[in-house]
């Protein structure tokens, strides 16, 4: 996953719910369904899936035989692998068939982690003062972790859902060449096509001990790069000359700064703010409720553009994030180039961020060129089916603590799934501080308790998703 936390110091600077009132033989490491869950954690996490040296197919081979050994017929458990180490998992719970499959997804592989940078050796899972240490312990094995062994227990219970329940664990999420989802769409969709599915995206926010919200991911912002550059004929750098290439191009990229793309609402991005309203700080609440009004309050959209979170979640941003030029010390370049790197609202028409960069730049000799065109990623609708279940296990678990819908600003691979017309939603019952996001960095931790939390709100949200209205 390649996302920022969901809260910004404005929620952390909030009145917030007491810490966890879930009873605490839920989180209890002695109880039968924390028990069940450990071991399989424990392995995934030790499974180095570090891309290119990590093993996906090791993982998800393990996981077969866990789900095989408990029962699941080898035609419903398949690990299929487009390349070497590349491999994926996908299982199937049969349910009656009244309704269309719900998809469980989560991703296998891992960001990089070096053993000299980790205080801990990031591949043995180390638990210490409340929490669990490696690589993938949040990004996103435990996930993946918790639906192995729901979908063991729902088998167990003898549970019959009135719809498939399919959990894919799939490749290079976080990069690389065989993108698991996308793969599968391409090659096996009736393995994994759904009316809707789960995955991360979504996670829980703690500020000091305080639960404050429950996200649900309903939509994300799309990637496009673009290439800026100009060109002259250079010549000796004794002689100096105005038309210097790398002049020319910082000149655009400075007016590319001050430049602001227009602010679009979403359902999603209405629904955040109304619901943030409520629970922010005054002078925050306040103008959080001004941009929902027709037309949004000029001031009140300057000062929550201050804060970058709600920036990018108001409007298309692009920033600038390499530069090259020139190629001797002693000669007026020839080339400078720089690559922009945009996050772009979901809907946005295809060109529409390419002729807003011609026109920031504003220079006909900077040459503005896509570097891969955005794939879309059409949001998914914040419906009753499933906006109110997750509300319900939410109260049930935390009372008090609301459930946010929210905008991704950076990507999962929901991209895949809702451009193929299947619902997803980011939401995973793991909370984390909102003040120590450890993903990607250096000592990946997860809570002991938030752990053992959220395997038990998967599980009842998986169930009330299942056992029809």
């Amino acid at each position: 996953m390649s996302l920022p936390l969901l809260m910004t110091a404005v929620l952390a600077a909030s009145p917030s719910p007491s810490p966890s009132p879930i009873p605490s033989s839920v989180a209890s490491p002695s109880s039968p369904a924390n028990q069940a869950l450990f071991p399989i954690y424990k392995q995934l996490v030790e499974i180095n899936t570090v891309d290119p040296s990590g093993d996906n197919t090791r993982a998800a081979l393990a996981m077969a035989a866990r789900l095989r050994a408990a029962g699941f017929p080898a035609a419903d458990v398949q690990v299929l692998v487009p390349q070497p180490r590349k491999g994926n998992l996908v299982a199937r719970l049969r349910g009656t068939g009244r309704r269309r499959p719900l998809l469980l997804l989560a991703h296998l592989d891992v960001v990089e982690a070096r053993r000299e940078d980790w205080s801990t050796d990031p591949f043995t899972l180390l638990e210490k003062d409340g929490y669990f240490y490696g690589r993938g312990t949040g990004d996103d094995k435990a996930m993946a972790a918790i639906w192995i062994a729901t979908l063991i227990r729902l088998r167990e219970e003898g549970y019959r859902p009135d719809r498939d329940i399919i959990v894919a664990l799939t490749s290079d999420e976080e990069g690389g060449p065989a993108n698991g989802v996308h793969w599968l769409m391409e090659n096996h969709r009736d393995l994994i096509d759904a009316e809707l599915a789960l995955n991360e995206g979504g996670r829980g926010q703690i500020k000091d001990g305080r639960y404050l919200a429950n996200g649900v991911q309903a939509s994300e912002k799309v990637y496009e790069s673009f290439r800026l550059e100009t060109t002259n004929a250079g010549g000796h750098s004794s002689l100096p000359r105005k038309d210097n290439a790398i002049y020319r191009l910082t000149a655009g990229l400075g007016r590319l700064a001050a430049f602001d793309f227009p602010v679009r609402l979403s359902e999603v991005t209405r629904a955040y703010f109304d619901r943030m309203a409520s629970i922010a700080p005054g002078p925050e609440a306040d103008d959080m409720k001004a941009v929902l009004r027709t037309p949004p309050d000029p001031e009140a959209l300057a000062r929550l553009s201050l804060s970058p979170y709600h920036n990018a979640l108001m409007r298309t941003t692009c920033v600038a994030t390499r530069l090259e030029g020139g190629h001797a010390d002693n000669a007026l370049p020839q080339m400078a180039r720089a690559t922009v790197n945009c996050r772009i609202l979901p809907g946005t028409p295809a060109g529409e961020v390419q002729a807003a960069l011609v026109k920031a730049v504003a220079d006909d000799g900077i040459t503005i060129t896509s570097l891969a065109p955005a794939k879309p990623s059409p949001p998914s609708p914040l419906q009753p089916d499933i906006m109110g279940p997750v509300e319900a296990v939410t109260r049930e678990l935390w009372p008090g603590v609301p459930v946010l819908p929210m905008m991704g600003t950076g990507a999962t691979d929901s991209l895949y799934l809702r451009q193929a017309g299947i619902r997803a939603y980011g939401v995973s019952g793991l909370f984390g501080d909102v003040d120590d996001n450890r993903a990607h960095g250096r000592d990946e931790r997860m809570g002991l308790r938030q752990l053992y939390e959220g395997r038990e709100f998967l599980y009842r949200l998986v169930k009330r998703l299942s056992s029809g209205p």
